[in-house]
């Protein structure tokens, strides 16, 4: 049943993938103090270029962007050349690999970018401290402005034009896990009563403009989006949040992404308004290629592939602790157990 998962799989673009396990994106906090790309971040990708598919960490699309430390940036020339070490590693090693643009909105903290306001759709604010520098707490964040938002806009496309400079196959954009994009599209972090909020369509508008700019940018074939229908991460639930993501989804649909990748800890984990799980709920929504992501192990993600429930799955963990994933399962061997000592250290 496993060898599904090692058949080619060819995206909207024309990029064929030589499998169907993508790396997941994983936050190391590895960069330099200039948030640039090291040389061990090079090694730690190519090492892992066996994968049909790497998609990078999450990156900062701009200084305010920021919301751990040492997370790695793609708006200064420096940032793009250390990216250009780390793609030719990957293309070197035979892989492709894909750039996660990235705002955490009101997870940021004025400490990353040298004081000013801390971006989210509305000023509301959540409880707790910056993981890794715990007596850093969280700050009310400003509601965005119009003239913000258009900024926001075009920084996402300009980090796209950016990406691909760096010799990046495409983007991934994050609008999953409670960050800024996923902040406009849940009811408990959305209050405006403008244009960006009240409704789907209003609440879906940021989003969609920022993928807009990306695919005016790179273009549809080299765009792509993550999402989180079911609100867990820094996220109050609210069964209005089914409706966004109906309108959502079907605009994205028509819009011929490379793929849609769900953002989920656990694809297990059910929700009432969804009707399920999230990887049967984005399959029944949307109509192009989806990642499915959310503790798989090689006979369970062989399975869901099989049985039509997503059509690449997106593996997180297990490849931190085995750089060598894809050929282990092929070749059927066992797999080194991920622990969190090994967060320390890039393997």
């Amino acid at each position: 049943m496993q060898d599904i998962l090692f058949t080619p799989f060819t995206l909207s673009s024309g990029l064929t993938l030589k499998n169907r396990i993508l790396m997941a994106p994983l936050t190391r906090c590895m960069a330099d103090d200039n948030l640039v790309p090291t040389q061990a971040m090079a090694d730690y990708y190519q090492k892992r270029a066996g994968t049909g598919l790497i998609i990078s960490e999450a990156i900062i699309i701009r200084p305010d962007g920021q919301g751990y430390p040492n997370t790695p940036g793609l708006f200064t020339s420096q940032q793009i050349q250390g990216w250009r070490k780390v793609t030719e590693a990957v293309h070197n090693n035979g892989g492709k690999i894909f750039a996660q643009l990235w705002h955490v909105g009101r997870v940021a903290h004025p400490h990353f970018f040298g004081g000013g306001d801390v971006l989210a759709p509305s000023a509301i604010g959540i409880e707790g401290s910056v993981p890794r520098m715990r007596e850093l707490t969280y700050q009310t964040p400003k509601a965005v402005t119009q003239s913000d938002i258009d900024s926001l806009i075009y920084d996402y496309a300009k980090a796209a034009e950016n990406a691909i400079e760096a010799g990046f196959d495409g983007v991934e954009l994050h609008g999953a896990n409670g960050y800024l994009i996923d902040q406009f599209l849940h009811y408990s972090s959305n209050h405006r009563t403008d244009e960006y909020g009240q409704t789907p369509s209003n609440m879906s508008r940021f989003p969609l403009a920022v993928v807009d700019a990306v695919i005016t940018a790179i273009g549809a074939e080299r765009t792509a989006i993550r999402v989180s229908p079911g609100a867990y991460f820094n996220m109050e639930a609210d069964a209005r949040d089914r409706n966004v993501f109906d309108y959502l989804l079907a605009q994205l649909s028509i819009r011929n992404l490379a793929y849609l990748h769900g953002g989920i800890f656990d694809d297990a984990m059910e929700f009432d308004y969804l009707d399920g799980r999230i990887s049967r709920y984005l399959r029944d929504n949307y109509t192009g290629a989806l990642v499915g992501v959310g503790g798989f192990t090689p006979q369970s993600a062989a399975a869901a592939i099989g049985n039509n429930d997503f059509d690449l799955v997106a593996i997180g963990r297990p490849l931190i602790a085995n750089p060598d994933y894809v050929e282990r399962v092929k070749q059927q061997q066992e797999l080194t157990p991920y622990s969190e000592e090994m967060l320390a250290a890039l393997i």
